[in-house]
């Protein structure tokens, strides 16, 4: 009346085929579910780097992080080295150039410092004349030694010191009289800053 029954094994059988459906289905909506869409890695390198890539500071006189020859300090010409930087961020307006030496006896030694120069510079030359206004724009402020202009690494004897060139690019002129010093620069030049790039040498006596 009511058939003939199931075998037990055909019911085993069945719930098996069962189970393998489910778990198929639930490997196939897992797997979508842990690898959502991600935004493109690219479009975040490129805002996070921007256009500072560029922005690099180099000099054909030494290499980064090599020794600054001796033409260059107040041993040999005391000349100031040749500097080459790339395209500075969007919207300079002026660039500021300090070189110091932390390593100095009596604290972080000033060396050089320009403000002012032009944002289409790309350059400065080797042996930058010693005066307050330089003729491709800009002017130079006084350093640690009381003069004008660059003055070339002159350590005690010892161990290397590290020399810093570093460069940085303003979205505004400062507008400083010539002949102002480096703690004047980085004065006015704060909230003005939109990228910097540098370069270390070391020079030994």
């Amino acid at each position: 009346m009511y058939g003939a029954p199931i075998p037990s094994t055909n019911i085993a059988h069945m719930v098996r085929v069962l189970l393998f459906i489910l778990l198929l289905a639930g490997c196939q909506s897992g797997g979508e579910a842990s690898n959502p869409q991600k935004p493109s890695s690219s479009t975040s390198g490129e805002t996070s780097g921007g256009s500072n890539m560029s922005f690099s500071l180099q000099s054909p006189s030494f290499s980064s992080g090599g020794a600054v020859p001796k033409k260059f300090s107040c041993e040999g010409s005391d000349t100031s080295p040749a500097l080459q930087w790339g395209e500075p961020p969007a919207n300079t307006q002026s660039f500021v150039l300090i070189a110091d030496d932390p390593d100095a006896p009596a604290g972080t030694w000033t060396h050089w410092v320009a403000y002012d120069l032009p944002a289409s510079l790309r350059q400065l030359p080797e042996g930058v004349p010693k005066q307050a206004s330089l003729a491709q724009g800009g002017a130079q402020g006084i350093n640690d030694f009381g003069k004008t202009g660059y003055g070339g690494p002159c350590p005690p004897s010892g161990k290397p010191h590290r020399y810093f060139f570093k460069l940085y690019a303003l979205d505004a002129k400062l507008n400083l009289k010539p002949g102002a010093d480096k703690r004047k620069v980085e004065s006015a030049m704060q909230g003005h800053i939109l990228g910097k790039a540098e370069l270390m040498g070391t020079y030994q006596r």
